[in-house]
């Protein structure tokens, strides 16, 4: 089953009187069960790729197609709850509440779903390395631990798609190997799209597909 599917999307940015063009007509897609890496030079397209793979902007053309929907055409509420419901975010930045324990980051989509999984998010925490750590604010966490509670918070509400923008970046060469076996376990046994952009070419052997950027346009390897 496809995952996320792009149709000839472009994506164009004004700078002063200059007009960029991001993103150069790609069309592919991605299935369920795949995990796939996306590699490239800074500045070669990947985040924005992945910003408009996550609806948190819009195409200037094509279509981007979640779950049978065409994301660009969804009202803002609609997307929200797709978001919300559908994918999950893994980005450079751990996006962390400041106010909330590790243990109560999980409550807001407890409280959406009007359901308690506490066990699930216990269950990620340990496979993470960070369950001794339930009870800490963000502000007494590395770097590290903090984007593996993020990785956490991105597998907790189960998404059919997850989007990991450097998701090793912050963290050791062990613990990074551990996450991506763990994102590639998350692929298989529950038939997930994951994809990844990084620069570490050590991080793609767990890979099913690796995918190029060079000047907006992306390429298979």
């Amino acid at each position: 089953m496809t995952a996320i599917e792009f149709t000839n999307v472009s994506k164009n940015f004004t700078s002063g009187h200059k007009e960029i063009q991001a993103l150069k007509d790609n069309s592919f897609t991605i299935e369920a069960g795949e995990f796939v890496a996306i590699l490239g030079p800074s500045g070669s397209g990947k985040s924005t790729l992945l910003t408009i793979a996550g609806g948190l902007q819009k195409p200037s053309s094509g279509q981007v197609i979640i779950s049978g929907q065409d994301i660009s055409q969804l009202s803002n509420a609609d997307l929200a709850k797709l978001r919300l419901e559908e994918i999950g975010f893994i980005l450079q930045a751990s996006n962390l509440v400041p106010y909330l324990t590790v243990a109560d980051q999980f409550v807001l989509f407890d409280k959406v779903k009007k359901s308690d999984n506490s066990q699930y998010r216990d269950q990620l925490l340990e496979q993470l390395g960070i369950a001794d750590l339930a009870d800490k604010y963000p502000e007494d966490l590395s770097g590290g631990e903090q984007q593996r509670v993020a990785i956490a918070k991105a597998l907790y509400n189960d998404p059919t798609l997850i989007l990991a923008d450097e998701p090793t970046a912050s963290l050791d060469t062990d613990r990074a190997y551990e996450v991506v076996d763990i994102l590639a376990q998350e692929a298989k046994d529950k038939q997930k799209a994951i994809v990844m952009v990084t620069h570490d070419k050590r991080m793609i052997k767990k890979c099913d597909r690796i995918l190029e950027m060079h000047d907006g346009v992306v390429e298979e390897v």
